[in-house]
């Protein structure tokens, strides 16, 4: 029998945040994955690294799927939830763990990794990349594309403005790279169809990414959401479209603080 709009709603909102891990969402949401596969490009650079930083790791599921990790591996993570979950990850596989608040200066010294990673970050902070890499090190990262499931956010907060959609642009990434000091290696992006099957998914998916619609609650949006589970129920899955890039840059080997 169909669940209804009370049930889905209610197991969503209670649903734990912790980690980085979207498993709950199985069977309920689908997101079509980029073709350059990201942790297994990763893992190849890791397995070449002697020093490697993974920036905004998250509950750090990444990270630990990666199969040779170098002789010295750091996560940073802001949120304490996340913080715990990835320690008690990454801990048992010489991982070490720093609470960090995702702002500058980033807490290591100059020319402490030759690979810094990250997945999906925030916000990227290009000249403290430059500043932590050694010369000839590399920056490898996937990250959310303009745009990405804009259909959703603006099903609740309207049409947003051109700027804001525009926001996270593969060509500013790379502009911003280059002003650091870094030489792009690579930038590659795609449109990935992304599908909601039930509201509790979009529930689910709308309180782990919460940059999305900002101050999002169940209470709040109520009206909004029973009008869409009626929809799904009515026309099949709530169709979006995610976006994503991934860039390579490297500090060049004759930088002037070799």
């Amino acid at each position: 029998m169909a669940r209804t709009f009370e049930d889905l709603i209610t197991e969503a909102d209670a649903a734990p945040m912790e980690g980085w891990d979207f498993s709950w969402l199985e069977g309920r949401a689908t997101e079509q994955r980029p073709s350059w596969g990201y942790q297994r490009m990763m893992g190849e650079r890791m397995a070449r690294a002697a020093a490697a930083l993974d920036i905004q790791t998250g509950g750090g599921e990444v990270l630990a799927g990666v199969p040779k990790l170098p002789p010295l591996v750091v996560a940073t993570e802001s949120w304490p939830p996340n913080v715990a979950e990835a320690t008690g990850l990454l801990h048992p596989l010489g991982a070490v763990v720093v609470a960090d608040e995702d702002e500058p200066p980033l807490p290591f010294a100059d020319k402490a990794f030759d690979l810094v990673v990250s997945r999906h970050p925030v916000t990227v902070w290009w000249q403290e990349i430059a500043r932590v890499l050694t010369p000839g090190g590399t920056y490898f990262s996937q990250q959310v594309g303009p745009a990405s499931v804009f259909e959703l956010v603006e099903y609740f907060l309207g049409p947003q403005p051109e700027e804001v959609r525009r926001s996270r642009h593969p060509d500013d990434a790379r502009r911003e790279a280059e002003a650091a000091g870094l030489e792009v290696v690579e930038v590659r992006s795609e449109s990935l169809r992304t599908e909601f099957h039930d509201v509790g998914a979009v529930v689910y998916f709308l309180r782990k990414v919460i940059w999305m619609v900002p101050g999002f609650t169940v209470d709040q949006y109520r009206d909004r959401l029973l009008q869409l589970h009626d929809r799904i129920e009515s026309e099949g899955p709530f169709v979006a479209h995610t976006t994503r890039f991934l860039i390579e840059a490297r500090k060049p080997a004759g930088s002037p603080d070799a």
